[in-house]
This record gives C-alpha cells, sequence and structure tokens, in this order.
C-alpha cells in the first residue's frame, strides 16, 4: 500500500515559516477575556499542546484557529498568511473533536470520504485514498461498518482519518481522547504520536490532562486565566516550571517562597 504521505517532508524547519502564529490575540465575550494578547509561534511540523484548565482560553485559541471564532484584536498567521477574518472553509485546517462527529447513516469508509465527496473527486481516487487511510489508523478492512459497530477508539481513528484525508497542513484536536477510558486513552496516546510524526504535519492538541501533554507533545504550551504561563518542551515545563501555577498544575513541586527563597536564590521570588 501506497503511503499517501511519503513524498511530504518529515522534519521540522525552524527557519521556515511557522505553522501558525498569533500577533497579540484577546477574545473578549463581553466583560469576560478568554484569551488575553497571546502571542506565540507553532513549528511548522511540531506536535503542540495547549494545556490548561476549564476555562484557561486553550480551546479559545484552537477554535480561533479553525475560523470558528474570530479574535477580538491581533493577527493569526497560518504559514505566513492572514487568516484572521477568514472563515473556516478557507483555511487549510481540519479539526477532530472528542465526540467523533461521525454520521451514524453512512458507512466508515462514507465518513472518511466525505470530505472528498463535497470536493467532487473521483470515486475511484476516493476508494483508493479512503483505503490509505484506513491502512495508516490500523483499520484495514472495516471501511465497510457502521459507526455503531466499532469501539470507542475505532471511531476516534476514523475521525481522525477523515480529518487528514484531504490532506490538511495543520490538524487540530479538541480533547479527542476525553471519552475513551484511561487504558485506550493511553494506547492512543501513542498512536496518534506515531501517526503525527508518520505523516509529517503540524498537530495542535488541546488538554487539560498533564501527562497527554507530557507524553506527546514536541512543545507546549500552559494556559491561566487567558494567557500563557509558558511555554516549552516538556522536560523544560516538568523540571523548570517558570511560575508557581505552572509548578501546581503540571507536577508535584515544592514552591519555596519568602526569606527561605532570598536565602537559596537571592530573591524572595517563588520558584520550585
Amino acid at each position: 500500500m501506497t503511503d499517501p504521505y511519503s513524498s511530504q517532508p518529515h522534519t521540522r524547519h525552524a527557519d521556515s515559516l511557522p505553522a501558525v502564529r498569533f500577533r497579540n490575540i484577546s477574545r473578549h465575550f463581553g466583560d469576560v477575556k478568554a484569551v488575553d494578547d497571546v502571542s506565540l509561534d507553532i513549528l511548522d511540523g511540531e506536535f503542540f499542546t495547549m494545556l490548561g484548565p476549564s476555562g484557561s482560553g486553550k480551546t479559545t485559541c484552537l477554535r480561533m484557529i479553525a475560523g470558528f471564532e474570530r479574535p477580538t484584536s491581533g493577527q493569526i498567521l497560518l504559514h505566513g498568511q492572514d487568516v484572521s477574518s477568514l472563515p473556516p472553509y478557507e483555511r487549510d485546517v481540519n479539526t477532530v473533536f472528542q465526540d467523533y462527529a461521525l454520521f451514524p447513516h453512512m458507512t466508515v469508509a462514507e465518513n472518511i470520504a466525505y470530505g472528498l465527496m463535497i470536493k467532487k473527486i473521483a470515486k475511484v481516487e476516493r476508494t483508493h485514498r479512503v483505503e490509505e487511510m484506513l491502512e495508516l489508523v490500523r483499520l484495514p478492512g472495516l471501511g465497510g461498518r457502521k459507526p455503531s459497530q466499532l469501539s470507542g477508539g475505532q471511531r476516534q481513528r476514523v475521525a481522525l482519518a477523515r480529518a487528514l484525508i484531504n490532506h490538511p497542513r495543520v490538524l487540530l484536536l479538541d480533547e479527542p481522547l476525553g471519552a475513551l477510558d484511561l487504558k485506550l486513552r493511553q494506547a492512543m496516546q501513542l498512536e496518534l504520536k506515531t501517526i503525527q510524526q508518520r505523516v509529517g504535519i503540524t498537530f495542535i492538541y488541546v488538554t487539560h490532562d498533564q501527562e497527554e501533554a507530557l507524553t506527546m507533545s514536541d512543545r507546549l504550551a500552559v494556559f491561566n486565566h487567558g494567557k500563557i504561563e509558558q511555554i516549552g518542551a516538556p522536560y523544560e515545563i516538568y523540571e523548570r516550571p517558570a511560575t508557581p501555577f505552572v509548578a501546581g498544575f503540571v507536577g508535584i513541586s515544592n514552591l519555596v517562597s519568602g526569606d527561605v527563597a532570598r536565602r537559596i536564590t537571592g530573591s524572595p521570588q517563588t520558584f520550585s
């Protein structure tokens, strides 16, 4: 079976344009600042996670990348193009949701091929690309089943295949493993990372689960009250938390402040 992504680069290039760039992005809902002056770059081809508790602004950021929400102020650039005002269908991104959003009356193959049908791709090519996707997500031979005949993990793989079949440059994942039990969730973490490395495109993953973020991410941003507390590789976030919030949210840390901190570091600022 031909790898549909074999001709695409599987390595990140730090000197290329970021896949996603936020320039001073804010999103207000009335008096609530859901996202408050956020700036960040997400590199092309990396697995980037937005981690934070409920209400921290991470999902709103994801929705603004997808085009489901528009920023109150600031710019969003996808591969150098300002998309802040573009509708979702004009952005080269796809989204995988927690509830899968599969069509129950369609077969697995029809669900996966739906985006190609909308684009009026010829049936022969649709069939070929669906088979490629089924191989990619390790569901060969299940194209004729209905979603109701699949397990939760299998349905999530179908949703992933449907999102990837159009070869988007950025894939957005909105807490896609939240509905799975612990054992299956842990297995799917490894599965997602393997698929991301194989296809080589940018994955942007939203979660409140620290284990997911630390397991899968190349880098992650820790959100709190609409702002980013810290951006870094998993080991940096875990070993060198920049703020007391990050230390408390991401791992078990001993926070030291006041006179004790001054004696150790020369500063009364809290550290872990």
